[in-house]
């Protein structure tokens, strides 16, 4: 202890002796910020006879990334390039190290999930200067005018099927019964949560402002309704809650607008413990992850939305190649595609704060018990093994 006094004591005794040689005039004077000891950043990769593809996904926690980095990767591989893969377990400055680290193994295409599509315009800087090309994937890239196109789903659409499911199952357009609902929506930070949202309350506005549709926590706006990282644990929590709170037993819950499929599993969790009464609660969800297409099959979950992500993949690489041959593509990409899917072409919706990021959208579908064997199995999406487990097959 005595040492450890003595140590403080030392130390203090120097930060006043530096203090007090420092000349007055010093303390206006303005210097350059530190930067961190690190070599310069140059472009080394456009003549270096390789085709070099980083990709940036946010984790490996929810079931749908680890599936587009490996539809990704596959795709890529299948066209010679070679692929640096990196996941940030939801971290920004580790997504941010880990795209510094592919420039500077010669990445000459960054196809980006951003944990924060905000978070990342210093690097995008550094990705601009050294002359990589650079994709935003699912998720769009916010203030930055180094985007130069955007691959998604359209996910304002997401937010209409998941509400369109509501008004049918409740038969809102039919009743004068008033019918209750909580929100459960995505991570804030997570800009398609935003689009997911919109979609949702657009499309239900009219049965919030007739009364025909009621939230009895009165938690409806965007921010007391997300969900950190997506997380199910935080989903589940605060639903507890809710329930607890306003639905006692014989106060029917009539459904829970999940954004998507991590949200649900949480959703249905809370309503397994904790929902007193016994009438099914409509629970939407999203991505069509293997949990959940148990829960749409024993009744626990009405629907998801399913993006097919290895056609988002095929999009991303086929407009990589353009772009790494130099080309600037637009709707002709899709034109002369032989693609067995829908996608379009967008040059107005999606601003980024710098610019309107020309985008390819892809179609959403909603999967229900009634056609999860269509459009999930027979497609070859899902499989059953000789146990009748559920495994992914693409």
């Amino acid at each position: 202890m005595k040492r450890y006094i003595a140590l403080l004591l030392t130390i203090a005794l120097f930060s006043v002796c530096l203090y007090a040689c420092q000349k007055p005039q010093e303390k206006t004077v303005t210097e350059a910020p530190v930067t961190m000891d690190m070599p310069e950043i140059v472009d080394t990769h456009s003549d270096d006879g390789r085709t070099v593809v980083g990709i940036s996904m946010p984790d490996r926690l929810l079931e749908r990334w680890n599936k587009d980095g490996s539809y990704l990767r596959a795709q890529f591989e299948k066209r010679g390039c070679e692929v640096l893969l990196r996941y940030a377990n939801n971290l920004i400055d580790t997504q941010a190290d880990d795209i510094m680290d592919m420039i500077r193994e010669g990445a000459d295409l960054l196809v980006i999930a951003a944990v924060d599509g905000a978070a990342l315009t210093e690097v995008l800087n550094i990705a601009k200067s050294v002359n990589v090309a650079v994709i935003a994937y699912d998720r769009l890239l916010m203030d930055s005018d180094v985007v130069d196109y955007y691959v998604s789903f359209d996910n304002y659409k997401v937010g209409v099927l998941q509400a369109q499911y509501i008004i049918r199952i409740l038969g809102l357009a039919n009743t004068e019964t008033p019918k209750n609902i909580e929100l459960v929506t995505g991570d804030p930070v997570d800009n398609n949560a935003r689009y997911f949202y919109n979609g949702a309350m657009d499309t239900l506005k009219p049965f919030f402002d007739s009364k025909k549709l009621v939230s009895l926590s009165g938690q409806v706006n965007f921010y007391e309704t997300s969900t950190a990282q997506w997380s199910s644990d935080i989903a589940q929590q605060r639903l507890q809650i809710i329930l607890n709170s306003y639905y006692p037993e014989n106060v029917k819950l009539d459904a829970v607008l999940c954004a998507n499929d991590s949200t649900a599993l949480g959703a249905v969790r809370a309503l397994e413990t904790d929902y007193k009464s016994k009438n099914p609660v409509a629970v939407t969800g999203q991505d069509a992850d293997i949990a959940n297409i148990y829960n749409i099959i024993n009744g626990t979950q009405g629907m998801t939305v399913f993006k097919a992500l290895r056609e988002e993949s095929i999009v991303t690489v086929a407009l990589s190649m353009a772009l790494l041959d130099g080309k600037r593509p637009a709707e002709d990409l899709i034109n002369e595609s032989d693609w067995d899917f829908k996608c379009s072409f967008n040059t107005t919706d999606y601003d980024n704060g710098k610019k309107i990021v020309s985008s390819y959208l892809l179609e959403p579908i909603v999967v229900t018990a009634d056609n999860i064997e269509s459009q999930l199995f027979d497609t070859g999406y899902y499989r059953r093994n000789s146990a009748g487990l559920i495994y992914s097959a693409k």
